[in-house]
């Protein structure tokens, strides 16, 4: 999870909330803020195409939808995102004394980022 800060120019990461948390952690998450519109990042392969895994997450924007129909949810192409995430930790991300160290929060962050710059609201 990401936010923008309300001049919708900087990205910050939140945290990784669970799928299963995702709906109750949205629900208390747009009652803090001011929330108009969410950006899902859609994991498509490499080639550009929906596989499983966006075949979840569009099931899932279809029930977020249903839920908050007050919210727009914008579908952004993910490709790539967590390995820039990484990168951009200093390669501090992956294993560490045996377990992932999650960067989806960072990910998360450069995929607002990113839509913020290409609406041009930065």
């Amino acid at each position: 999870m990401a936010l923008s800060d309300p001049g919708r120019v900087l990205a910050t990461p939140l945290e990784v909330v669970p799928s299963a948390d995702l709906t109750d952690y949205l629900r208390r998450l747009f009652e803090e803020q001011d929330v108009r519109e969410v950006v899902v990042g859609m994991p498509k392969t490499l080639a550009g195409e929906v596989g499983p895994q966006a075949r979840r997450v569009l099931d899932t924007i279809s029930g977020l939808r249903r839920e908050f129909p007050e919210v727009r949810f914008v579908e952004w192409d993910e490709r790539l995102t967590t390995r820039v995430a990484v990168a951009g930790s200093g390669g501090r991300a992956g294993k560490k004394k045996g377990r992932r160290v999650r960067v989806d929060h960072l990910a998360a962050a450069g995929i607002l980022q990113e839509y913020l710059a290409r609406r041009g609201d930065l």
